[in-house]
């Protein structure tokens, strides 16, 4: 065992009084040391939970054999960073995770890990450390809340962003708004709709890192905490038969992940963890694949913010399991990818059935025959850009209008709520990428604020900066290259008209090449945003977001 590096032998004896000083007994000593890695915290919903869920972990260790130990994580809230400076450290953490991670694992040399993430930035950033650090690791979640209700509607966070939209252009009254705060959020658990952190929960089993329901279970039922007892036991087995990350995180495994990302219509910030998880487990996951596998992928479930459906519809319509057997009807899974049960992804969903045909689309009835997500290039995005298709009105498919350039996220929020965006325009954020942002904020408070003011299905917006799982409607985040390096969206001035054609993936400015030529040879970078502490060091070591944003050493 690699914890007998600090607990046996004479040289281990001043390690071994350190394990007294905590009050373990000789007999925990001897047995395999644990890491349960928790992101418990006081400030995020998703998180308050996870002592219980930790607790339940420990138990379904011990039960089978191991000693556990608790060590901390860190977890950002978007949803109480969205729309200021706190927003700039979203993503930033998920490498902070990784790297802490890494080296708490290292230096006290677990035998195995069970992490137990829960929202949107810890779960890809914890998928990063099980990659790098490659022991035996399950990955249980704290688990989606349940969708609030309002005038006998199920509703959720994007419903609160969006009716402070509706309040601005006069639609809503302040004691509607009042009794949405109230209500969209009901319970403890990561947002109720097909966001980012559910998005990642549900990839994690996809990618077969998590247990059955470890996406879609809701916090507050029963059976998360068995299956956190489960995947205790769970990993005390992978460690007998000492089956690692990356045996089961393969290339193979990621193809899996896209294709189900796909047809679940998640989150276009997996476009970023994807392949960022992927560079961590030694996998060159080249977005370029993405529109191929799209192509032949139906899109099978409209959750919110794309439908009315949520998370917990989702569970009981059979889960992410019954969504892969959907899908592998038609011969698109990789069936034999080894998974934490020790089984087969084949052999894990072959008994899963989709129980109700209105949240789980059957094949022959999708609500696309492409995927949820597609990648998007021209002019404007030489690199690539990404759109989440499955949340884009069909009218805005396709979209010529003309550009309305702002340079941070604050000036276009500003324009939007004091009605300069109208209908045609397409509302062009820059200086919001990895480097420039720095940070590469998500923009749900323009995307919801052009929703909420009925705007919607006629205005679009772009950005070098990112998309909360929450936006819907033409929202085109990810422009690589970014502005602060010069990419094309840079040098899109007031008026240029900007040409969306979704379905044959392009994104262009309507502007000749020597023109743009021009442009360049007159620009100037902007001056950094951030010039101390942490946020500098990420801006000068980031990578595009076509490249995951990973840091490169």
């Amino acid at each position: 065992m690699k914890s007998d590096s600090v607990k046996k032998g004479m040289q281990q004896a001043p390690h071994r009084s350190l394990f007294h000083a905590l009050g373990m007994t000789e007999e925990e000593m001897e047995r395999p040391l644990i890491g349960i890695v928790s992101s418990y915290n006081e400030i995020v919903p998703g998180h308050m939970n996870l002592d219980k869920i930790v607790d339940a972990v420990k138990m379904g260790v011990a039960m089978a054999g191991g000693t556990p130990v608790m060590v901390p994580a860190i977890a950002v809230c978007d949803g109480i960073a969205m729309g200021h400076i706190g927003m700039k450290y979203s993503l930033v953490t998920r490498d902070l995770v990784a790297d802490s991670t890494e080296c708490l694992a290292r230096a006290h040399a677990f035998d195995a890990l069970v992490m137990v993430p829960n929202c949107d930035k810890n779960v890809p950033g914890l998928l990063m450390a099980a990659a790098r650090i490659n022991i035996p690791t399950v990955f249980v979640s704290g688990g989606p809340m349940l969708a609030g209700r309002v005038h006998g509607h199920k509703t959720s966070l994007s419903s609160m962003f969006e009716a402070v939209g509706a309040y601005t252009a006069g639609n809503m009254s302040e004691e509607d708004v009042r009794e949405y705060e109230q209500k969209a959020c009901p319970t403890c658990g990561s947002c109720s709709g097909m966001y980012t952190a559910n998005s990642m929960n549900c990839l994690t089993e996809v990618l077969g890192m998590g247990l059955k329901g470890n996406g879609t279970i809701p916090a507050v039922y029963s059976e998360r905490l068995k299956l956190a007892k489960h995947a205790g036991m769970a990993v005390m087995e992978m460690l007998k038969k000492n089956i690692c990350p990356r045996d089961i995180m393969t290339e193979k495994a990621f193809r899996n992940a896209l294709t189900m990302d796909m047809a679940l219509g998640c989150s276009t910030n997996s476009m970023l963890h994807l392949p960022a998880i992927a560079h961590e487990a030694g996998v060159d996951l080249n977005l370029e694949i993405a529109n191929k596998i799209s192509a032949k992928t139906p899109n099978l479930c409209h959750l919110a913010p794309a439908g009315p459906t949520y998370m917990e519809d989702l569970n009981e319509a059979g889960g992410i399991y019954a969504v892969m057997n959907e899908v592998s009807k038609l011969g698109l899974l990789e069936l034999d990818c080894m998974t934490v049960t020790g089984k087969t992804v084949g052999e894990n969903i072959k008994s899963c059935v989709n129980k109700n045909p209105e949240v789980i689309r059957p094949v022959e009835n999708p609500y696309s025959q492409t995927g949820g997500i597609a990648i998007l290039k021209g002019n404007l995005a030489p690199d690539s850009a990404v759109v989440k298709r499955s949340a884009v009105a069909p009218e805005m498919l396709k979209h010529e209008g003309p550009a309305r350039v702002f340079d941070c996220e604050e000036d276009a929020i500003a324009a939007i709520k004091g009605g300069k965006i109208v209908a045609g325009d397409v509302v062009v954020i820059r200086y919001e990428g990895p480097k420039g942002g720095p940070g590469m904020r998500e923009m749900l408070n323009p995307t919801s604020a052009i929703a909420g003011m009925g705007l919607g299905s006629t205005v679009a917006l772009i950005t070098d900066g990112r998309f909360s799982g929450a936006s819907r409607g033409a929202s085109i985040g990810h422009a690589c290259p970014e502005a602060a390096v010069g990419g094309p969206i840079a040098l899109v001035e007031e008026g240029d008209i900007i040409s969306i054609d979704i379905d044959n993936h392009r994104l262009d400015v309507k502007v000749s090449d020597e023109e743009m030529t021009r442009r360049k040879a007159n620009w100037q970078p902007r001056k950094p945003q951030v010039t101390t502490g942490y946020l500098a060091r990420y801006a000068a070591m980031a990578a595009p977001a076509s490249r995951g944003a990973i840091l490169e050493i």
